[in-house]
């Protein structure tokens, strides 16, 4: 598979398909002994597993664009939380990525040379009313709250991905007021960016995309802009340990 320079690639994992779930074994063996024991400290099985995939995931994407083995790639915790590469290994391009999981999906964008951040929500889990009126800005409310009643979950889901996808790709997390940045949505065409004055970010930099990867996840995507536009691939699949 050629590296993604001339698009953005996005690996979604079903975390219950039985042919991932066949390979939680091997995946395992991908982690570092400190991460092994960070799942070890999750409570519930599920957790456990969805942190193994998700760190399986990262390394087999990130190895089909570069000629590294999977355990060839080590990550920290930035101050944010957020997984980065420690470091690139020798003969790695500039592969960029961010990881996200939900209950019964992961996913993990890749590019190279361009910040991206990805965010993947499951519709069907319960919502807080209080949610859009603290976290979103003036103009998303009232859009939302203009909605019919029962198009306002799915229009929550599209707000909450995007915004979490850019400050995922920002990589600065809640640090970044999320009421002091809005999208834009207009039927037909992709979301826009717009941001307050006292937020300094160029919205032309940013492009964005919204997916379904099943009935019951919605996703977002973005990137920093460097030059034109990229396609954005999504591909469902089960991670594979190549040496």
């Amino acid at each position: 598979m050629p590296a993604p320079l001339n698009h953005v690639e996005v690996w979604t994992v079903r975390q219950d398909a039985p042919e991932v779930q066949a390979r939680l074994d091997v995946y395992r063996s991908l982690l570092t002994g400190e991460e092994v024991q960070r799942a070890r400290r999750f409570l519930r099985a599920e957790d456990e597993a969805r942190f193994v995939i998700g760190r399986a995931l990262a390394r087999t994407m990130l190895s089909a664009f570069a000629p590294v083995p999977p355990r060839a790639w080590s990550f920290l915790i930035d101050d944010h939380g957020r997984p980065v590469l420690a470091a690139l290994p020798e003969g790695a391009p500039d592969l960029r990525f961010n990881l996200t999981h939900t209950n019964g999906l992961i996913a993990c964008v890749a590019s190279i040379g361009r910040e991206v951040g990805v965010d993947v929500e499951n519709i069907t889990r319960g919502l807080t009313h209080d949610v859009a009126d603290r976290f979103f800005s003036p103009r998303e409310v009232a859009d939302l709250h203009a909605l019919p009643t029962a198009d306002q979950p799915l229009v929550f889901f599209d707000y909450w991905t995007l915004k979490e996808s850019y400050i995922k790709a920002r990589g600065l997390g809640l640090a970044l007021p999320l009421g002091q940045f809005t999208f834009i949505r207009r039927p037909g065409c992709a979301p826009t960016i717009e941001f307050a004055p006292e937020l300094h970010d160029d919205a032309a930099s940013w492009q964005f995309a919204q997916f379904w990867p099943s009935r019951v996840h919605r996703m977002a995507v973005a990137v920093r802009r460097v030059g034109e536009d990229l396609p954005i691939a999504v591909t469902d699949v089960v991670p594979e340990v190549r040496e």
